[in-house]
This record gives structure tokens, sequence and C-alpha cells, in this order.
């Protein structure tokens, strides 16, 4: 009120006894009130209300009485220019610009891929985070409902509002239907696979709880990325005394350097049931792999069974954003057959995946089993925060010969060790009958 008070002395100087004050421009703000106001004598200062306006921008003194025939009431006025379109255009067209690069702001942050930003710094990170976005779309929408209750700022305080609240029902929509939690499993059946994979975090996690949780799932596929050779032998030990035996397959990026990172070694335990398998060569010798942390590629050497690729992308950092891309290319390759298996820690999303996805697939010809099946919002990193505010970047995926009938994020090993939550999936083959028990995850 610092314009009011100066006039106010001003007008006291001179000896004005009663001010009517205009608030709002005829052409751009319409007339909401006119204020009268009695100055007592020898009054020192006036404050000026104003409604339905920018205040102190925009008003008029249209009349003026005072004390004394005399007085010149016009010499109070001057430097006071009253009110100027210009700058209520200014703030017009302020509000609407800001407005706008709101919301494409909101757009891009909910649905990347539609301007082909999702591998994009920062886009792509803020995607992998759709609970955190969606919340704080909705926290932003009622901070401007608040601000919309004062009446100079309404009109734009709503269009933020309604902006926020068509991102976080957009972004909360697609986590509804990729799906928020589900706990139970099918019962196995002759044909049926379980597959669970863990990024242990090395030796963070212990092998007996590895091997606990494994049995417990009844998992004949485990893919734990950050997971050397010894402690897979060690897991791999502890779930035969448990009355599960399992094959135990590894790469190491770096064989020849001695107590080298977990992180260089990711490991695959295969129930003897699938039949032998072995790595292939390219996996083993990096030859064809993810470029830094190693995948492995385990192939059927007698049987059936599918191809199983067990997996561990580099983590999309500033300045892995190539590499992270290019390990997402290479993992859509190797999903060309019709029995495929992928599972492990892909440091990346289906929002990700998609541009990579053929004939219906999210990444090459294979589908995320936790979106078919309930629990594909479901953040299995990182442990710290609650799920559905999480970011679910560790997949089990598989081709056309499967269905995913059920699975699960196991919460409750949460305090374990290791900053990723472990992930079950049962599938069936697509020509098997269901099965109709239940049992808990």
């Amino acid at each position: 009120m610092r314009r009011g008070d100066d006039l106010g002395r001003r007008l006291g100087a001179v000896g004005l006894r009663r001010v009517h004050v205009q608030v709002g421009g005829a052409e751009f703000l319409p007339l909401r009130r006119v204020r009268t106001r009695a100055l007592r004598p020898n009054a020192r200062s006036l404050r000026i209300h104003c409604f339905d306006c920018i205040p102190l921008l925009c008003y008029r003194i249209t009349h003026a009485q005072t004390a004394s025939a005399n007085a010149a009431p016009h010499a109070a006025f001057e430097g006071f220019p009253g009110c100027s379109p210009n700058v209520q255009r200014v703030f017009r067209l302020l509000g609407a610009l800001i407005t706008v690069l709101f919301a494409i702001a909101v757009a891009v942050a909910t649905w990347p891929q539609f301007f082909r930003l999702e591998h994009t710094f920062p886009f792509a990170q803020i995607v992998a985070l759709r609970g955190p976005l969606t919340a704080l779309l909705l926290v932003t929408a009622l901070v401007f409902l608040v601000f919309s209750l004062a009446r100079p700022l309404r009109a734009f305080a709503l269009s933020m509002a309604a902006i926020a609240v068509i991102g976080g029902a957009a972004s909360g929509g697609i986590m509804f239907a990729r799906g928020l939690g589900a706990d139970t499993l099918p019962a196995q059946t002759e044909t049926s696979l379980r597959v669970m994979t863990w990024n242990t975090a090395g030796e963070a996690t212990s092998a007996g709880t590895i091997a606990s949780a494994a049995v417990a799932m009844d998992a004949d596929i485990l893919s734990l990325p950050e997971t050397n050779q010894y402690s897979g032998e060690a897991v791999a030990v502890a779930m035969r005394d448990m009355g599960r035996p399992m094959w135990v397959l590894h790469v190491n990026l770096a064989p020849e350097v001695k107590q080298g990172p977990d992180a260089w070694t990711t490991t695959i335990l295969i129930s003897p049931e699938l039949g032998d398998y072995s790595v292939i060569q390219s996996s083993v010798d990096g030859s064809s792999n993810t470029s830094i942390v190693p995948s492995a590629v385990a192939m059927p050497v007698d049987g059936d069974g599918p191809i199983i690729v067990a997996v561990h992308a580099v983590s999309p950092r500033e300045g892995y954003m190539q590499k992270w891309r290019d390990d997402l290319l290479w993992l859509s390759d190797q999903c060309a057959a019709s029995n495929v298996i992928m599972a492990g820690d892909f440091n990346a999303t289906v929002d990700h995946m998609s541009a990579f996805g053929i004939n219906g697939g999210v990444l090459g010809n294979c589908r995320d089993a936790a979106s078919d099946s309930g629990n594909g919002a479901v953040g299995t990193w990182s442990t710290d925060v609650p799920a559905l505010m999480g970011a679910p970047i560790d997949h089990v995926l598989y081709s056309t010969h499967w269905v995913p009938t059920g699975s699960v994020v196991l919460r409750s090993f949460d305090q374990t060790g290791s900053d990723h939550r472990p992930l079950v999936v049962h599938l069936d083959p697509v020509d098997a009958p269901t099965a109709g028990a239940r049992v808990g995850g």
C-alpha cells in the first residue's frame, strides 16, 4: 500500500476532505467497487481498497472534495497516472504464458513418449517415478485451489489447478491400468513356471535369505543381478538343503579381477526339471551383452525349455544415457523368438521400453508380466520408499509362448539389505488350462 500511503499524505497536505476512488479499468477490468473515503482533518494517510483487480496498479481518483474552495486538489494527484491498460495487458499475457508452459510441462512429464523424450534426461528420470509425480500434481492442484480464493488470482489459479488435476488424473489412471498391487499366485502345475528376480545388491543380502524366499515362492528360475558366483553357489546349496536343487550359471564381466564389484556379475539359478542349460559364449566374453553391467543368455542344451535372459542394464544416469538406450535396444533383440523369458533389473519402466516394442510387445516381442497381472505400477526400487512411490524397474518379460496368471512384489524383505524388492511371476503355457486353486504370495 505504499502508493496509497503516499497519496494520503499528499491529500492531507492540500486539505482534501473526501475522495472517490474507482478501482479497475473500464476497458480491460470491469468496475467492481467504487469506494468513498472521508478524511479526518489533517489526515496523513489513505488506504486504497482494491477489489477484483491488480492491487495498487489500477486505480483512478474520480472526484475530490476539499475543505477550502481555494485548495488545488489536482496537485495531490501529480505522479499518479491511474489505471494503465498496458499494465493489465502485460499481466494477462504473462498469466496466459505461464499457464501454457505449465500445461506443456505436465504433458511432457505425464506422457513423454508422445514427444519422444522418454529416453532423454531428465524426462526419463521423472517418468520413472509416476507415484511421486501423481502425488505432486494433485498437491499442486490443491495449492492453486487455495490461491483461487483471492479474486485477483481466481481465473489464473483455477486454470493452473485444472491442468494439474488433469495431469494427476492421467498419471494416476496409467498406474491404475498397470496394476496397483496383487498378492496372490495360482497353484503350481506340471507345465507352469515360477520366475523370481531380485537385485540382491551383492552380499548385502545373505544367501540364506535369498534361498528362503525362492523356496517359499517355489521358484523354478531365479535371476540374481549383482550376485557373484560364490554367493550364487551358496544360494543353490541352501535351496538344495531345503529340498529345491538348482543349476547355477553366471556371467562375470572381468573374471581376471579378484574381488571385483558384485555389479560386474549376474547369476541364474534354474531348476533341473527344465533340463540342462548353458550360458552362450557371447554373454561370457562380452562380445554381445549389455554395456556396463552384464546380462546372461542361457540356452537349453537338451529339452525344450525357454531361452532365459538374466538382465542387468546400466542405470540411466546423465553420463550413461546413450549406453542405457543401447542396453534396451540389445535386450529387445534378445526377445525375437517365441519362447523367451527375460528377468532382472532393467533399470527402466515400461514407459521407457515402449519405443522398442514390436508386434504388441513392450520390448521386442516380449510383454511385461507384472503389468499384465496387476503389479505393473508397484515400485521395486527403492525399498526406502513405499512401493507405490517407487520405480518399477525390475521385470519379468515373456514371449508369446507364455501367459502370466499371477505376480507379486515381495515387500516383506525391505529390511534385508538390498535396495530392490523381489518380483515373482507365475507363467503358464498359452495352450495349458489355468489352475483354479490359489495360494498366498
